[in-house]
């Protein structure tokens, strides 16, 4: 993928909304958002040449050392964010080889992130606080769910849901949030709220799109039905449900893969990869601790010295530390 020019000069949120404009007019394809969950996954995402990310709870959770059962803080997702935020800009400045002799014609591009806000960490204020705290780390959007707090990952047993019109005003106070940010900086610079259901396992798909419509009527700018378990529960709820869309393609999961041209086709504005960066390292560090308990050599399954100084930043930073030199 390459960064649409219709994203240029613009604040995050707004350079979100022009790729969501440009997917679902059909002029761009559906917007894939590997996941991150701090500055490495980040920058890796970023270099790799995506045009937009999503920040996983599940990722930060399990970076922390912790199951997705919103053990981590507000305070702790906002520190993940900041550092995400960094790691994109970095990447974007590298991309660009910006400051460099060779440098591009192409502006550099912080790709955009949704943040995930899960439950808001609290009532209604706390969302709109957590609206505005994930505004100030330069996030592009947020998700905003209807669990009962303490929340799960959506892919688990145990999950529960707040009463239809508790969660409604619970995407409204998001709503406001984004309104309100906007009314103190200008237009553009308020997270899209992206408005998640996980009532399809406790109340059934027709209260899951009844959710999905208020949240629509509410204001918000996507929607995100949780794991749904057929292709037709997917194909309905696009048909039914106005706006952006996301679909959740969590391997192993609730909801059947697809690939994402025929996500788009169904409906679909972007599809996230939310425990790929996670679980892929997962594996690898599992086999590579393997062979070091059986005493064999682990090259071939980690990348050279030489490639990982790249990844975290050594290259860029001694050509940044040469500009500077007496």
């Amino acid at each position: 993928q390459t960064i649409p020019t219709i994203s240029f000069g613009c604040p995050p949120p707004e350079r979100l909304r022009r790729l969501l404009e440009a997917t679902d007019s059909g002029e761009a394809p559906i917007l894939l958002l590997p996941c991150c969950y701090d500055g490495l996954t980040a920058r890796i995402v970023g270099l790799a040449g995506f045009n937009a990310t999503f920040m996983t709870g599940f990722g930060v959770s399990g970076a922390n050392g912790y199951p997705d059962t919103q053990l981590v803080s507000f305070n702790e997702m906002m520190s993940a964010a900041n550092s995400v935020a960094e790691g994109l800009s970095g990447a974007a400045l590298e991309n660009a080889k910006y400051g460099e002799a060779d440098q591009s014609d192409t502006p550099p591009i912080a790709i955009p992130c949704i943040a995930d806000g899960d439950t808001g960490y609290g009532n209604a204020i706390n969302v709109k606080r957590t609206v505005f705290g994930y505004a100030r780390a330069g996030m592009a959007g947020m998700m905003i769910e209807d669990q009962v707090a303490p929340k799960r990952c959506g892919h688990v047993a145990g999950k529960s849901v707040v009463p239809f019109t508790e969660a409604v005003k619970r995407v409204q106070a998001a709503c406001d949030a984004r309104n309100e940010y906007e009314a103190l900086f200008g237009k553009g610079t308020g997270p899209l709220i992206l408005a998640r259901t996980d009532s399809l396992a406790t109340d059934g798909f027709e209260d899951a799109i009844q959710r999905c419509v208020a949240f629509r009527e509410a204001g918000c700018d996507m929607t995100f039905l949780e794991a749904p378990q057929s292709v037709d529960q997917m194909e309905e709820y696009c048909q039914r449900v106005t706006g952006p869309k996301l679909a959740n393609m969590l391997e192993y999961g609730s909801t059947p893969i697809l690939p994402p041209a025929k996500l788009q086709k169904m409906g679909y504005t972007m599809a996230a990869y939310p425990l790929t960066l996670l679980s892929a390292s997962i594996k690898a560090m599992q086999e590579s601790l393997e062979l070091i308990k059986e005493g064999k050599p682990t090259f071939d399954k980690i990348l050279s010295f030489s490639e990982t100084k790249d990844v975290v930043g050594f290259t860029k930073y001694a050509k940044e530390e040469g500009r500077y030199e007496c």
